[in-house]
């Protein structure tokens, strides 16, 4: 698996949903920035498949950082649906902390 530098992979980067086109730009994405929240704006920066590299950039950094920021957290459930919050607190119950 090669890394290439965001600024570098973006003039040849094509929308592609394979794991070796997903993958190595969200570890780079994470290796690139310094918190939780560049992590995800540098990931999606990059276009493409930008939902996946930053969902997996943001797993990483989440484990990294030990958390995700409260005011990120706070506006995501914001923007969930009643059905949605409540699977969200249940798996938060049973799996988280």
């Amino acid at each position: 698996m090669k890394f290439i530098p965001i600024e570098e992979l973006r003039d040849t980067y094509v929308f592609d949903s394979r794991s070796n086109y997903s993958v190595p730009p969200a570890i780079e994405a994470f290796l690139e920035t310094d918190g939780y929240e560049a992590c995800i704006r540098r990931a999606i920066s990059l276009g493409g498949d930008s939902d996946t590299i930053a969902a997996i950039a943001g797993g990483i950094a989440e484990a990294y950082y030990g958390e995700i920021p409260k005011e990120i957290l706070d506006k995501g459930r914001f923007l969930l649906d009643s059905g949605l919050k409540s699977v969200l607190d249940e798996f938060s119950a049973k799996y988280c902390k």
